[in-house]
């Protein structure tokens, strides 16, 4: 029949039949049939929409920063959003009538942005590039109590920031900036290294000279015991001399004791020999020669006589003149002499 379709429509979707400016039927996932030429069919998308967008905005520093995120919204209230967008489609059943729907992801875009301007007024740019939790945790609540958010019946599941980044020369300068921080600290360490390992080599020198000292100490000890020893050895040593010399002198002084009296005792016996000869000497001194050398003789071995008998030919050799001895007597003069 002309001008009668069929509608249909998916559960994410919310419709609205309009007739004569009322509304006849109205929800989520219907189907029926319609009389084209007096009828304005509504639908509004009542599923969850992820709106990414990226903007830019200034710090209280007046840094430029570039925002980049995803704003996740649905439609809460759809016959609260009818009445202030058109959502109406055309009479093939298929396409919107007007913009509004492409307008309203870049209303909740547009009220993003003006949050974010907002809370980035009183941050610096190194601060809004290091607390992107505080600023989301903002913006969300911003959103979520904008009173333009409410009265389009509008519910926001979510926001999120994915990137922050300055400018390109701002970026490099921060590089530049963390780069030179981060050469500070590993100078710093290096030098704290140094440092401890200075003071570890410290330490272990004054460990080793201690040591040292310590080793010093113990020799001068050592040398102190030794010398000590050594001098009680000399002590010991002198007394030893000492007393052998006292010894010495005490046996000296009996040898001299002695000698004296043994020079007393020969002096004594050499007087009772001189004593004894002069008195034979004043007894022989008128006895006729011949006769002491007869008692001289008296006593004497052969041999003595017959030297003494040869001594007297020599002394009167002159009154002789001719000596005839037998050989009997040179024998046994020569058998005395080989037997001596």
């Amino acid at each position: 029949m002309l001008g009668i379709k069929f509608i249909k429509v998916e559960p994410t979707d919310y419709i609205l039949q309009f007739k004569r400016g009322k509304i006849i039927r109205e929800g989520a996932g219907l189907s029926f049939f319609c009389f084209a030429p007096t009828t304005s069919l509504v639908r509004i998308p009542i599923g969850s929409v992820d709106v990414p967008f990226i903007y830019e905005e200034v710090t209280a520093d007046f840094q430029a920063v570039s925002i980049q995120g995803q704003l996740t919204y649905r439609i809460a209230e759809a016959k609260k959003l009818s009445q202030l967008m058109n959502f109406t489609l055309t009479s093939n059943g298929k396409n919107y009538a007007s913009d509004d729907p492409q307008k309203l992801p870049q209303r909740l875009i547009s009220h993003t942005q003006v949050l974010t301007r907002a809370s980035l007024k009183s941050m610096h740019l190194k601060q809004a590039l290091g607390q992107s939790d505080s600023l989301v945790a903002t913006l969300r609540e911003g959103l979520q109590s904008a009173e333009i958010v409410a009265s389009l019946g509008i519910e926001i599941l979510g926001l999120s920031i994915l990137a922050i980044k300055p400018t390109p020369e701002t970026s490099r300068a921060l590089e530049a900036e963390a780069r030179e921080q981060v050469l500070r600290e590993a100078d710093e360490a290096i030098y704290s290294r140094r440092n401890a390992a200075v003071e570890q080599e410290r330490g272990i020198k004054e460990n080793e000279l201690n040591t040292e000292i310590a080793v010093e100490n113990k020799k001068r000890q050592i040398k102190e015991a030794q010398m000590d020893a050594e001098k009680s050895v000399q002590q010991k040593k002198r007394e030893i001399r000492e007393a052998e010399m006292a010894a010495k002198i005490a046996l000296e002084e009996k040898n001299k004791d002695l000698v004296a009296l043994a020079t007393a005792n020969a002096r004594e016996e050499a007087d009772s020999k001189a004593y004894a000869v002069t008195a034979m000497m004043k007894a022989l001194a008128g006895t006729d020669p011949k006769t002491l050398q007869a008692l001289t003789s008296s006593g004497m071995d052969p041999a003595q006589l017959v030297a003494l008998s040869f001594r007297e030919l020599a002394e009167n050799s002159e009154k002789i003149g001719q000596l005839n001895m037998s050989p009997d007597l040179l024998r046994e003069l020569l058998h005395r002499d080989s037997a001596k």
